[in-house]
C-alpha cells in the first residue's frame, strides 16, 4: 500500500511526521491519517513527496525504489568495477549528520567557519574521499551555483538539527562580510561509532588542510575541480568526474596504484 511506502521512507530518510506535514502544508495529525490509510493522497502532495524522497513521481506513486546497475571506470588507473550495483550518490543521512556535528565541534567555532565554508569542506571530504578509494563517505548531492557547490539537504537536515537543539545557527560578520554560523549543542557528542578509522582519519585530513581557508579560498579552490567545472550552472555534481582532476585538486597518488 502507498500508505505504508510513505511510511518506509520517511523512516528510511530519518524524517519526523511534523517535518513532512510541514511539507505539506496539513497538520500532523492529518499526516497520520495518510500513513494509516485513512486519508487519500491529492497530486500536490504526492509531487511534494516525490521530491522530498528524490524520487519521480511515477516510481513513487508505483512504490518503486530505484537502485542502478553500472560500470565504474576509473579514467586515470584504468581499472574497472563491473556492474556494482549502487545508486550514485547514495547519500547516507546518519554519517552527514555525524560528520557535520564532529565538523562544528573540531571547527565550528573558528571565525573563518560559515555556512559557505562548511559547504566546501563536506564537499571536499566528499569528493576527495571518493577520488582517493572509490566509495562514498556519505555520498550527498551536491549543484554547481556562483559560490561553488552546494549540498542539496543542506538546509532540511540543519532545521531538523536546530528543531531537536543539536546546533544553534546565528548571524555574524568576518571581517565585512556577514555570515551564517552553526554552533553545535556542547551537550552534544557526534557519534563517531558510525565512521570506520579511515573515513575519520580521512576528515581530519581534511579539516587539518582546509580549516584555516576562509570561505572565499575554498570557493576558488572548488571552482578548479573538475566535477564543479564540467557541470552546468544549477546542475548536479557527479561523482566520476573526481577520476579526472588536474594536479590542482587531485589527492590520490596513481603512482602508487600503478606500483600495485
Amino acid at each position: 500500500m502507498l500508505s505504508e511506502f510513505i511510511e518506509k521512507l520517511r523512516k528510511k530518510h530519518k524524517l519526523t511526521q511534523e517535518y513532512l506535514a510541514n511539507q505539506l502544508g496539513i497538520s500532523r495529525p492529518t499526516y497520520i491519517q495518510l500513513e494509516r490509510g485513512e486519508r487519500d493522497l491529492t497530486v500536490p502532495e504526492a509531487e511534494k513527496l516525490a521530491n522530498i524522497f528524490d524520487m519521480t513521481l511515477d516510481n513513487f506513486l508505483n512504490e518503486i525504489e530505484m537502485g542502478i546497475s553500472i560500470e565504474v571506470t576509473n579514467a586515470k588507473t584504468n581499472k574497472i568495477k563491473n556492474e556494482i550495483r549502487i545508486s550514485i550518490p547514495q547519500q547516507k543521512l546518519d554519517k552527514f549528520k555525524s560528520i557535520l556535528l564532529y565538523i562544528l565541534k573540531k571547527v565550528g567555532g573558528k571565525p573563518n567557519i560559515g555556512m559557505t565554508a562548511i559547504y566546501k569542506l563536506l564537499y571536499f571530504i566528499d569528493f576527495d574521499y571518493y577520488e582517493k578509494y572509490e566509495e562514498q563517505i556519505m555520498g550527498l548531492k551536491y549543484k554547481k551555483n556562483h559560490f561553488g557547490p552546494t549540498p542539496v539537504i543542506f538546509e532540511k537536515i540543519i532545521e531538523e538539527m536546530i528543531n531537536c537543539n543539536q546546533i544553534e545557527r546565528i548571524k555574524s560578520k568576518y571581517y565585512q562580510h556577514e555570515q551564517t554560523k552553526y554552533l553545535i549543542n556542547p551537550q552534544v557528542e557526534p557519534d563517531l561509532s558510525i565512521l570506520n578509522g579511515q573515513e575519520k582519519e580521512h576528515i581530519d585530513w581534511e579539516l587539518q588542510r582546509l580549516s584555516d581557508l576562509n570561505a572565499k579560498v575554498l570557493s576558488d579552490l572548488s571552482h578548479k575541480d573538475v566535477p564543479w567545472l564540467s557541470a552546468k550552472q544549477g546542475e548536479q555534481l557527479d561523482y566520476e568526474a573526481v577520476f579526472y582532476r588536474t594536479v590542482d585538486t587531485s589527492v590520490r597518488d596513481y603512482h602508487d596504484d600503478e606500483d600495485d
